[in-house]
C-alpha cells in the first residue's frame, strides 16, 4: 500500500501493541461541523457492548477543520486513534490505510456522519458469530430495514443489486452501505489486493470475497438521510459513471 511520507498518526502500527476485539474505521472527508461530536457519540455507543475496541478516523485530505476536530476528539478518549494525509485520495484509500494499521479480531466500516447508527454494529456482530459468518453488511434492500431515504437513491441501490447479478453473480442485494463488520484477518487479506479507491471499494471487497468462498450476510438497518441538497449533489452522473468504470475493472482483475 502506498502510504504518503506525509501521513500524521497517533497509532503505532507494531503487532507487539494490543490487540483489539474491534476496531471500527471512520473515513472523514470536510466533516468538521460534526465530526468530533460524531466520534465521542460512536465511542460511547461501542462501549456499551464491547470494552477492548478502538475508532480509528481517517481524515481523508479534508479542506475544513475535519483534522483538528478529530485530533481534538482523540485527546478526549483514548479508544480514538486518527490518521491524516493532506490530499483528498477517495473513500476507499482511507479506509484500507485504517484496515492496515488495524490490529483487531473483527475490523468495521462506518461512515462517520452517522446516518447509520453504530449501535447496529452490536447486532452485527451477534449474527456474524451465531452464524459462523465472515462478513456481516448493512443492506438497504433488507425487507427489515427502516428507511428515511431520496427516491433516486433507492433507484440506485436497485440498479447496482442488477448490475451486480448479472456481472458478479452476487448474491447481495445492496454493496454501497456504509455500515460493514468483517473479520480481521478475512478484510486484511482482502485490502492487500484491491485496485479501486472510489465508491465502488465497496464491490471490489464483496466480489474479492465471494470470490474466496466467504460467508456473507446481510442485515437490516435503520437509515435517516440528512444530507443537504448541497451535498447530495456530489453524487453526480460523473461519479456514477466512474462506479461503472471500476466495475468493469474489478470484472477484469477476478476472472
Amino acid at each position: 500500500m502506498d502510504i504518503s511520507s506525509s501521513l500524521k498518526t497517533n497509532i503505532s502500527n507494531n503487532e507487539d501493541d494490543e490487540k483489539a476485539y474491534i476496531t471500527v474505521v471512520m473515513p472523514a472527508y470536510n466533516e468538521g461541523v460534526k465530526i468530533k461530536n460524531n466520534l465521542l457519540k460512536a465511542s460511547a455507543t461501542i462501549s456499551a457492548f464491547v470494552k477492548n475496541y478502538k475508532i480509528i478516523a481517517v481524515n481523508d485530505g479534508s479542506h475544513d477543520n475535519t483534522s483538528e476536530e478529530i485530533q481534538a476528539a482523540a485527546l478526549e478518549d483514548s479508544h480514538i486513534r486518527y490518521l491524516d494525509y493532506p490530499e483528498n485520495k477517495g473513500k476507499g484509500y482511507a479506509i484500507r490505510l485504517g484496515v492496515n494499521y488495524a490490529n483487531a479480531d473483527y475490523i468495521a466500516f462506518l461512515d462517520s456522519d452517522l446516518e447509520l447508527d453504530p449501535s447496529m454494529l452490536r447486532y452485527f456482530l451477534k449474527a456474524l458469530l451465531s452464524e459462523n459468518a465472515d462478513i456481516a453488511i448493512g443492506s438497504k434492500l433488507h425487507k427489515k430495514s427502516k428507511l428515511e431515504y431520496p427516491f433516486f437513491r433507492r433507484i440506485m441501490s436497485i440498479g447496482y443489486f442488477v448490475m451486480l447479478k448479472i456481472i458478479f453473480r452476487l448474491n447481495i442485494k445492496d454493496t454501497q452501505t456504509g455500515i460493514k463488520l468483517f473479520r480481521g484477518p478475512v478484510i486484511k487479506s482482502i485490502c492487500a489486493d484491491l485496485i479501486t479507491d472510489g465508491f465502488a471499494f465497496d464491490i471490489e471487497i464483496l466480489a474479492t470475497a465471494n470470490n474466496m468462498g466467504c460467508k456473507i450476510i446481510e442485515m437490516p438497518i435503520k437509515l435517516k438521510f440528512e444530507r443537504s441538497r448541497k451535498e447530495k449533489s456530489r453524487f453526480s452522473s460523473r461519479i456514477i459513471l466512474k462506479i461503472f468504470k471500476d466495475t468493469l475493472k474489478i470484472k477484469r482483475k477476478l476472472k
